[in-house]
């Protein structure tokens, strides 16, 4: 069995961390090839190592002194290596990097996944495995893909069956540059790792225990959730859920991986298991809904004219429209005489009157009127398809406590059930659900 197990940045802040991993890792002899972050803040008002290193850039591109902020960085380093009584030095290479970056030799890419490659540096050295540089088998392509196929053969033969450690968030261009991924890279190296190497599980760990069923700005301790599938926590990330980047999952969903989120501080707690289908035998759950998620900023522009609907190629008009402008549309509802809208209000607030102006040449409605200030709320949930009075019940429960509900839609799979409220109602909208269904278990 090969598990490859990937840590972030708050598990990787300072020595007490590091020997946090290092358990987690003998503890299973299964974990085998290891994906580490930079050093995180430790603290509230430390620094992360990323964000020093890009401080740097910017520092040497304005030509300001830097001396004191990579000072800072080479010592953190330091700290860990000294914590975990490590004798590996790393200055001979800080201080090549030093001279490099007055030359003005080192890219901002390059001079950013320095934060990976020193960790993952010491990482191998107290795990007493083989550092595998990411540069060594993460290729992109010059349009900034990554090369899947070349990749993954290229771990291939660099792993080998070995304990390993990788540092995650980069890779190289064709003609041999650095080139790192956007913020979270660190996860999508993981997710890469796992698919080259066929590996039985991705294990992400973190500072949290799994993905929660609600966001706890809004939902005192939300439980977290046991099992979702790979679909579920699409619908969650897409109305706004805080979930892994969708290249973090893509390659793991692609070779049928499970993706088991993990905490760093909490060892024991099973996390969340992220699958493609998760049985209900498997699933202990008494909810039948898998998690709650919205975000505010949308508008729905409603469009009403006698029988619009026998109207041949009306929708794809105001399709046409709206695309002319970059609008995408969220949501779309229609009747026999209308057809409403749901549209990000950022991208249509500077152009609205010019939309509806061509909207109204181009259709000649009866009238074209505009809701601003709305929220969406998404309950998911695999459980809800086929199960009688869901959609009613959660409608009549939102009622009941002074929601009012302007839009209503479900996907064709029952996954999730979508609602419009006003965002003065948004917060107590995903409470009411919560609480009504998640927290008192009431069992539709």
């Amino acid at each position: 069995m090969l598990k490859v197990v990937k840590f972030g940045g708050s598990s990787c802040a300072d020595a007490t961390q590091f020997a946090k991993v290092k358990s987690i890792v003998q503890s299973d002899p299964a974990r085998r090839v290891v994906v580490v972050s930079a050093p995180g803040k430790r603290f509230k008002d430390d620094h992360k190592i990323t964000d020093l290193l890009y401080l740097c850039a910017a520092h040497i591109k304005y030509g300001v002194a830097c001396d004191d902020i990579f000072g800072m960085i080479r010592g953190r380093y330091s700290d860990i290596a000294r914590g975990c009584k490590l004798t590996i030095s790393l200055d001979a290479e800080f201080d090549a990097l030093w001279e490099r970056m007055k030359r003005g030799e080192v890219s901002d890419d390059e001079l950013a996944s320095r934060g990976e490659y020193f960790s993952a540096k010491l990482m191998a050295a107290y795990l007493g495995f083989d550092f595998v540089d990411a540069a060594l088998w993460i290729k992109f392509r010059f349009d900034g893909s990554v090369d899947q196929a070349a990749s993954y053969e290229a771990l291939q033969r660099a792993a080998d069956g070995r304990g390993v450690v990788i540092p995650g968030f980069y890779g190289v261009m064709p003609d041999g540059h650095v080139k790192t991924f956007s913020r979270g890279g660190s996860d999508i190296t993981g997710a890469l790792a796992a698919a080259a190497l066929d590996a039985d599980v991705y294990e992400n760990w973190t500072d949290v225990s799994g993905i929660l069923m609600a966001d706890p700005r809004i939902v005192s301790n939300p439980a977290p959730i046991r099992h979702v599938t790979y679909n579920e926590l699409r619908e969650l990330s897409y109305v706004g859920a805080q979930v892994l980047h969708e290249g973090a999952v893509y390659p793991v969903r692609e070779k049928g991986i499970p993706l088991n989120i993990r905490n760093t501080n909490d060892p024991t707690h099973p996390g969340t298991l992220i699958m493609e289908k998760v049985e209900d035998e498997a699933d202990n759950s008494d909810s039948f809904i898998t998690g709650i998620a919205g975000k505010k900023g949308f508008s729905i522009i409603t469009v009403a004219k006698t029988s619009l609907s026998s109207e041949h190629g009306v929708l794809l008009r105001i399709m046409e429209v709206l695309e002319k402008h970059e609008i995408n549309v969220e949501f779309i509802l229609s009747g026999i005489d209308t057809v409403s809208l749901t549209v990000s209000s950022e991208q249509v607030q500077k152009q609205l009157y010019e939309v509806l102006g061509e909207l109204q040449k181009e259709l000649k409605p009866n009238s074209i009127t505009v809701v601003e200030h709305i929220a969406i709320v998404a309950a998911v949930g695999r459980r809800m398809a086929y199960r009688l009075g869901t959609s009613g019940k959660l409608f009549a429960t939102l009622g009941e406590h002074g929601v009012n509900v302007r839009m209503i839609t479900q996907g064709p799979d029952e996954l999730n059930i979508i609602v419009g409220v006003e965002e003065k109602d948004f917060e107590q909208a995903i409470r009411v659900l919560y609480d009504s269904f998640v927290k008192e278990k009431n069992v539709l």
